[in-house]
Parts: structure tokens; C-alpha cells; sequence
């Protein structure tokens, strides 16, 4: 029987526990991606606080990428040092870390401006860039110090648009089959697993885009699969649409454990599950009823970050979360009622 506060391997990662800070966004980085010194103490309360492991926030792996203001970057060595820092800070509670690294939008310079193009008018070069990109800023996260990166392809940034249905009507060989459109992810992930075989490899991936002619549960478990085939070394399943309002202790909890469920069955890969994970009993059931190896939470380590220890301790049986969102509308996503 698997217990919450266990000790696991996921691939080359030792976690203290089967908690996991799923990325989180923080939105205070530097135009150029430096950290802003805040971050440090964010990070810094999350590893005191218990959890197994932390996926750091949104890390764009391009210099141009304007999707959001805020982003950390991983698209310049020079950012090398203070990235080495905060793995340096994470490290120091013995907290493995793992930097998500993601693309907003591909964005094309042009004599008018930077033009925002879909993956259906891309170049082939282009895409190619794209590839280089996710792997050279893996090659950075491994010199900073993190023990992972995630590719984030999922909640319709630009690499789960490309593998979309939805939005990839391409007729090249990165258009088409599921496999022609996760092309470009499993490049990706042979790319890394040449320039950096230490590190271990995650991608974060949508159980369904909730999207007319998206990808669906059925479409969903065939890429997963071929992540598998390709190498990777944990996936982390969430949806299109990150979170839900109104969740509750025992209340609209794991909502997307079904699939996550199902994934585990059907791929020897360690399956992670976000999504509204409130309360001790729940989470322990899903262990119990699946072969789903670790749990992710976000919104209860805002409002806690200490949450992990206390359930651990005993102190509590369940977040404080109640899912109000209004953690979307604050300044770097932080709690208005945070303990």
C-alpha cells in the first residue's frame, strides 16, 4: 500500500514524500527572466515547508517570447548564476527541483514589429529553433543546478497548441497524425536526452484540451504513450483550463484523477496527478485505488506552504484552499488568506 509521506524514486529523483508543487505562476521575473529577490523567499518557504519535490513557475526558453510580463527565462546563459542560486536555496532543505520549461507564444521579428505566428504558418526552421531553444535551456537548468526540467505541454501555451488537432492543421510531417503533431515534443526530449542525460525529463500534458476538435482522453493517452516510448521519465496530467472554482475539502477534489488513473495503467512511466487535491482522504484513496505514484498541489501551498509538514505532523487533515481564485487577481498569484 502507497502512503502519502512515503519515500519514492521517480526515475533519478529521491522525494522525501509523494507531494509535489506543481508550476505555479509568479509573474515578478525580470523583462530579461532574472529572478526578482522575492522568488528566493517563495522558493525558499516551499522547500522548508515539506514538499517532496518543486516545479518551478512558467519558464520560457525564448528571449523574445512576450506571452506574459514577469516570465523567468532559462534563453541566456548570464541568467545562469541566479538560477544556481535558487536551486542553491531549494536544495538546502534537501528538496529536489525541476524547471518547467515552456514557450508562451513563437513570436517572428519583422521590419513592422514582433508578429505572434501559429504553429500552422511556421517554417520548418523555425520549428527547429523552437527545438533548440527547449534544449539549450535545459542545458542551462542542468548548470544552474535543477534536478529536472518539464516540458510544459499542456493548458494551450504554444507546444500544447502545436500538438493540438484544434490549432495544427499542418500536412508536413509536424502536421496530421498524433505522431506528426508531438513531433516537435519528442525532438524535444531526444535533443535534451542527448545534451543533458543526467536530468530528469517530465512533461506536464493536458488529460483533454476541452476544446472543439481538440485533443481528447483518447488522443490524450496515445501522446503519453509515445512520450513513454521516447524516454520520458514522469508525466504530469492536468487539463486545458487550470483550475476550478469552489473546491472544497471532499468537494469537486481530483478532478482529474480519472484520467490520470487510467494513465497509469496503461504506461510503466510514474504518473503524477494535479488538480484540486484539498484534503488527506482523498489523496490517500487515489494512491490506494491507482498506481498513480505522486500528487501535485498548487493553490493549497499558497494559502500553506507548510501545508506538507502540517498534514505530516498530523496538525491538519486538509487544506484551508477553498478555491476562491482570488489568488488569479494578486500580486505574483500569492493567497489573500494565507495562514
Amino acid at each position: 500500500m502507497k502512503e502519502i509521506f512515503d519515500e519514492i524514486t521517480l526515475g533519478n529523483l529521491h522525494l522525501k514524500n509523494r507531494l509535489v508543487r506543481s508550476a505555479t505562476w509568479e509573474g515578478i521575473a525580470a523583462p530579461d527572466g532574472g529572478i526578482d529577490e522575492r522568488s528566493y523567499g517563495i522558493y525558499e518557504e516551499l522547500a522548508a515547508g515539506g514538499v517532496g519535490a518543486i516545479i518551478s513557475g512558467f519558464t520560457s526558453v525564448a528571449a523574445n517570447d512576450r506571452y506574459f510580463d514577469g516570465m523567468m527565462r532559462l534563453c541566456d546563459d548570464a541568467l545562469v548564476p541566479q538560477y544556481a542560486r535558487l536551486t542553491k536555496t531549494v536544495h538546502a532543505h534537501g528538496t529536489p527541483v525541476i524547471a518547467q520549461l515552456a514557450l508562451g507564444a513563437f513570436y517572428r521579428d519583422t521590419p513592422t514589429g514582433i508578429l505572434q505566428v501559429e504553429p500552422d504558418d511556421m517554417t520548418p526552421i523555425e520549428i527547429e529553433d523552437v527545438e533548440h531553444w527547449f534544449v539549450d535551456a535545459a542545458v542551462r537548468a542542468q548548470q544552474a543546478g535543477f534536478d529536472g526540467v518539464q516540458l510544459h505541454v499542456a493548458h494551450f501555451f504554444f507546444l500544447s497548441r502545436f500538438v493540438s488537432p484544434a490549432i495544427n492543421h499542418r500536412t508536413d510531417e509536424y502536421g496530421g497524425s498524433t505522431e506528426n503533431r508531438a513531433r516537435i515534443v519528442l525532438d524535444i526530449l531526444a535533443g535534451i536526452r542527448a545534451a543533458t542525460p543526467n536530468l530528469h525529463v517530465s512533461a506536464k500534458v493536458n488529460c483533454s484540451d476541452f476544446t472543439p476538435g481538440g485533443i481528447d482522453p483518447t488522443e490524450a493517452l496515445a501522446l503519453c504513450r509515445l512520450l513513454a516510448q521516447g524516454g520520458i521519465d514522469s508525466i504530469e496530467i492536468s487539463g486545458n483550463g487550470t483550475s476550478v472554482a469552489g473546491v472544497r475539502p471532499g468537494q469537486g477534489e481530483a478532478y482529474f484523477a480519472p484520467f490520470a488513473a487510467r494513465l497509469s495503467q496503461e504506461v510503466a512511466v510514474p504518473v503524477i496527478c494535479v488538480g484540486g487535491f484539498r484534503s488527506r482522504e482523498v489523496m490517500q484513496h487515489l494512491l490506494d485505488s491507482s498506481r498513480i505514484e505522486a500528487l501535485s498541489l498548487s493553490r493549497p501551498l499558497l494559502f500553506d506552504p507548510a501545508f506538507p509538514a502540517k498534514l505530516e505532523a498530523g496538525e491538519v487533515d486538509a487544506s484551508g484552499c477553498v478555491s476562491c481564485n482570488a489568488c488569479y487577481h494578486t500580486p505574483n498569484h500569492a493567497c489573500r488568506f494565507r495562514r
